[in-house]
């Protein structure tokens, strides 16, 4: 595979001024009294991340409780076959996401061993595209191919990437937003928001890409990465796209492991239970004067049964859509529903411990011969799987090399549905364990889609519109800075802070 790029200049800058912890060159204003308590709805990366930016933010006294049903990390979890664990959520961070690199930084964690493999493309009879080893080779085969797509497809991920940087710099200085729609009008103008509103095939179509090209290579990337077709939105297209990058990195040991720490490092207390309702209340100021002061009354569900506490603010770092929420919102004017439109896409992960059956991909050279690691499919009904992986261990040991597929090891499949026994005795010749995992993983994009804002009520946030823009797990992370800046901000009066326009050359004069 392609060597690690090294960053730009501006992004070093930028990520240099993301860890220094402080936001831009003026003195800070005078501020308000600071909220007593913040609760966070959530403890996968996005409620983990606005735990770790809240504590930066309103700083040591105010006491943050983080509620989770589950387990910490929501959609980032390993799941354990023989002495190994693998990851059977999130799997692969992009080299250019700042605040999780930061938090593996911050928290002391290392990245995992770099183990090279190779791809292929599979249509539900034959391989009809194989990486070899060699670049020149590769280059050489995308060329006859596709004509120069491929490269243009770099390049146009690379300019969207140019444009998405800009929001380090946004928020390192302080600035938040209160819809994705204003986010990505300060990264990129109305073509950043139409980008988010039309679907990647017709973008790269009026871009000129050819069909073929998106049938072979585009499609495939977006059924492994999203379990869906060129029909989601061009911004979510774009980021799926960039995961053929060089540099692609994980956790050692786990991406989970990101969650936890910024947990603990936010000194927030976990409270493992299920919120049923959120109320807005008044009750009178503590300090002897006259008058009341909202806050919210949280109802939830715990160890030791049904309880309420009374917060500042609230932030929910879970989705509001069918299947997936148990919140209910009464006593707000104007109301707030239990869950907004659009649903998530479903994602069965299925792990398997066997030998993989080559014949089943029109190989016809011995199965030890065979050393791909990651088989795209094209768009297929036949077919029974989005994608087929070889897959490495959270921890990767000395001397650890990829085997041949003549040997059993551990391959991961994605499936919008559960795989029969007969289905996966298609896939493979034998197998001794398999390990399966249903996620609501991501939403069913198909714009467009009327996203709802940060801001749900005077001091209740919501985190999770971002991911109707596209879902990963630095999205998560920089829609928990953006909306722990705006509960900032919001708190304290800040509105110059807020959805502010031209900040690029704003920013350009004040550097």
């Amino acid at each position: 595979m392609m060597q690690l790029r090294t960053l730009p200049a501006q992004t070093v800058f930028f990520l240099g001024l993301c860890l220094s912890g402080r936001r831009g060159l003026a003195s800070a204003p005078e501020l308000k009294e600071q909220p007593k308590k913040i609760a966070v709805i959530g403890a996968g990366i996005g409620g983990t991340a606005t735990a770790y930016f809240l504590r930066q933010e309103f700083g040591p006294t105010v006491k943050i409780d983080v509620f989770e049903a589950g387990t910490v990390g929501g959609r980032l979890a390993t799941e354990k076959i023989g002495n190994a664990e693998y990851e059977i959520g999130g799997s692969v961070i992009h080299p250019l996401n700042l605040h999780m690199k930061h938090f593996v930084d911050r928290l002391g964690l290392s990245l995992r061993k770099d183990v090279p493999g190779k791809m292929a493309v599979f249509d539900g009879e034959q391989l009809i595209f194989e990486e070899s080893d060699w670049f020149i080779v590769n280059f050489l085969r995308m060329l006859w191919r596709y004509g120069f797509n491929f490269i243009r497809m770099q390049m146009w991920v690379e300019t969207l990437l140019d444009k998405f940087m800009r929001i380090y710099q946004y928020q390192q200085y302080g600035y938040s937003f209160s819809s994705v729609e204003k986010l990505f009008h300060a990264m990129g103008g109305d073509d950043f928001v139409l980008l988010a509103n039309k679907t990647v095939g017709e973008v790269m179509v009026d871009a000129g890409f050819s069909q073929n090209f998106l049938n072979d290579i585009v499609i495939p990337i977006n059924r492994v990465n999203y379990g869906q077709s060129v029909r989601i939105n061009g911004f979510v297209g774009a980021v799926s796209l960039s995961a053929v990058d060089s540099g692609l990195w994980a956790v050692d040991n786990g991406n989970k492991r990101v969650c936890s720490g910024l947990l603990y490092h936010s000194k927030a207390e976990l409270i493992p239970a299920q919120v049923t309702s959120i109320t807005p209340k008044l009750r009178p100021i503590r300090s002897g004067k006259s008058g009341t002061v909202s806050v919210y009354e949280m109802n939830y569900i715990g160890e030791s049964g049904s309880a309420h506490s009374l917060y500042d603010i609230v932030i929910i770092a879970t989705p509001l859509h069918q299947d997936l929420s148990q919140i209910a919102f009464p006593g707000f004017s104007p109301p707030i529903p239990s869950y907004f439109p659009g649903r998530y896409q479903q994602i069965v992960t299925t792990l398997v411990h066997g030998v993989l059956n080559t014949s089943f991909l029109g190989v016809t050279t011995d199965s030890s011969q065979f050393w791909v690691s990651d088989i795209l499919t094209k768009e297929n009904k036949e077919l029974i799987f989005n994608s087929l992986s070889s897959v490495d261990p959270v921890h990767i040991p000395d001397n650890y090399v990829h085997l041949p597929a003549s040997v059993k090891k551990v391959w991961k499949l994605f499936s919008g549905q559960p795989l029969s026994e007969a289905q996966l005795g298609q896939v493979f010749l034998s197998w001794d364990t398999v390990r399966e995992r249903k996620w609501l993983a991501y939403p069913k994009y198909s714009p467009p889609h009327q996203r709802p804002p940060f801001l749900l009520h005077d001091r209740l946030y919501y985190l999770n519109p971002i991911e109707w823009a596209a879902s990963a797990m630095e999205m998560s992370a920089l829609s928990a800075k953006n909306v722990a800046l705006l509960a900032h901000h919001r708190w304290h009066g800040l509105e110059s802070k807020i959805d502010q326009e031209d900040l690029r050359t704003r920013l350009r004069s004040e550097l």
